[in-house]
Formats: C-alpha cells, structure tokens, sequence
C-alpha cells in the first residue's frame, strides 16, 4: 500500500513538471543584449526565440567548444 502511494506521488510530481519549460525573462533579455553592438536586433531574436519555446517549437542552441 505505502509502495503504491509513494509510485503514484512521485508519478503525478513528474507529470505535473515534465512538459514545463523555462525561458529567460525580458529582463535577462535586455542584460544580455547590451554587451551587442545592435541591441534592438539582439532583442528581438531572443523574445522570437522565448515565444517559439513557449509555443513548444524547438530552437536551435549554438554550443561553444571550451578552450582549455
């Protein structure tokens, strides 16, 4: 009993957050963007991308090779 209690707790708390997704908020946009030579650019791209994730598109992430 306690077994099927504690599966179906941890089954619903992984339902409940698995489609979720986390974007950046306009504020970590507009701190990013202003090291970039065009801001007003760079801000747009960003917000295009957070409402396509939001939509659930997916977006392409840029990966950096580490120099070490």
């Amino acid at each position: 009993m306690k077994f099927a209690l504690n599966f179906s707790l941890i089954f619903l708390f992984l339902l409940t957050l698995g489609d979720k997704s986390f974007s950046l908020t306009d504020y970590q946009i507009k701190k990013i963007c202003n090291k970039e030579k065009r801001k007003s650019t760079c801000i747009k791209h960003l917000q295009e991308r957070k409402s396509n994730l939001r939509k659930g598109n997916f977006i392409e992430i840029p990966v950096i090779p580490y120099k070490g």
